[in-house]
């Protein structure tokens, strides 16, 4: 089982920006030392009050330079956002300066208000996000190419440097509404799930859907899946319960807000159910999140629940969110990361 950890890079409130990277950066290094195998890094925008992680490859590109093991994971790039040849030499350079270690996460996003900030239409996301990622696969593979879409035109290109792993950086995309399920299977990519929206028995039926699409497609195994979800270890199980409780609190209120606000914008589809779960986000109290959304406790508590499920979801690894709230203590950080690591990862190797 894989496990990593997810970072948005978040910015403590009263926090600098200067302050925010600093503190991000440490926990890359505790990371590191720790033995995690992968630090995962958001794309957030917009957001001063929570993150300063907007331009995830040039963070990946610093990590690169500061770490020697563990992988670097990109969850995710938000391709209609991209300029396609851009990205694609930006993530090869990165695999490079890497020497392999890049895992390139893509996705859409669930937000229409970035979309906006950057004069695209959230409407258009789905026909975007595939061609950029067309683009890209042919842009890593071929010598040079041309492509001819909706969006993008281009004749003979070659892009500089192809990737350092053949054929390209290992790619995983990001699901959350029930029909990308069904799609993702039968393309044969390995998936991102998330509880930010439903709850952990929601995935259930959604993964089956895709490993039916899978297996119909002829691809061999059964597909990865990897959850992120938040994740907080303390070595008493009061403390474990306490000391994330206004963090967590806090995050579903503030993600309802914008789930709830972003029903009625462009793009919002009917079978997303915005309005609804922005409501249950927030209003939904610690036990509920506790039962149905996050992985808290002691180490042997993460370690058991950990095994569940992986065992009932068909897990192939974690991207642990230790800080969703943006107001847990560097240090309960830090302490935190060290136990997953150090006590629970050891138990749920195969």
């Amino acid at each position: 089982m894989e496990f990593g950890m997810f970072h948005e890079f978040q910015r403590r409130p009263g926090q600098s920006e200067t302050d925010a990277f600093t503190e991000a950066f440490q926990q890359v290094d505790e990371a590191e030392a720790a033995g995690l195998d992968v630090m995962w890094l958001a794309e957030l925008h917009n957001a001063p009050e929570r993150s300063v992680l907007a331009a995830p490859l040039n963070i990946a590109s610093a990590i690169a330079m500061r770490t020697k093991r563990m992988q670097i994971g990109i969850a995710v790039q938000v391709l209609p956002l991209c300029h396609p040849l851009r990205i694609a030499e930006e993530a090869t350079t990165v695999d490079h300066i890497s020497h392999g270690r890049l895992i390139f996460g893509i996705g859409r996003s669930g937000f229409p208000r970035t979309y906006q900030a950057y004069g695209i239409s959230y409407a258009e996301s789905r026909e975007r996000f595939a061609e950029v990622l067309e683009i890209l696969r042919r842009a890593w593979t071929q010598e040079t190419f041309s492509f001819h879409g909706q969006f993008y035109h281009f004749d003979d290109i070659c892009l500089v440097p192809k990737p350092y792993r053949a054929p390209y950086p290992e790619l995983r995309i990001a699901v959350n509404s029930p029909d990308t399920f069904q799609q993702s299977g039968e393309a044969g990519m390995p998936i991102f799930v998330a509880t930010r929206l439903g709850d952990l028995d929601e995935l259930v039926p959604n993964l089956l859907v895709y490993r039916e699409a899978w297996s119909a497609a002829g691809h061999p195994g059964d597909g990865k899946v990897y959850l992120r979800v938040p994740v907080y270890i303390a070595p008493t199980e009061r403390q474990a319960r306490e000391e994330p409780h206004e963090s967590i609190m806090f995050f579903y209120k503030y993600l309802g807000e914008r789930i709830e606000a972003s029903a009625t914008q462009e793009g919002a589809r009917a079978i997303e159910n915005r309005a609804e779960r922005g409501q249950r986000l927030m209003t939904i109290d610690y036990e509920e999140a506790l039962r149905s959304k996050i992985v808290v406790g002691t180490p042997a508590m993460v370690t058991d629940r950990l095994a569940t499920l992986k065992q009932t979801l068909g897990l192939s690894g974690i991207l642990a969110e230790m800080n969703c709230g943006m107001r847990i203590p560097n240090d309960q950080v830090v302490t935190s990361l060290r136990l997953m690591c150090s006590e629970v990862m050891p138990h749920l190797r195969d």
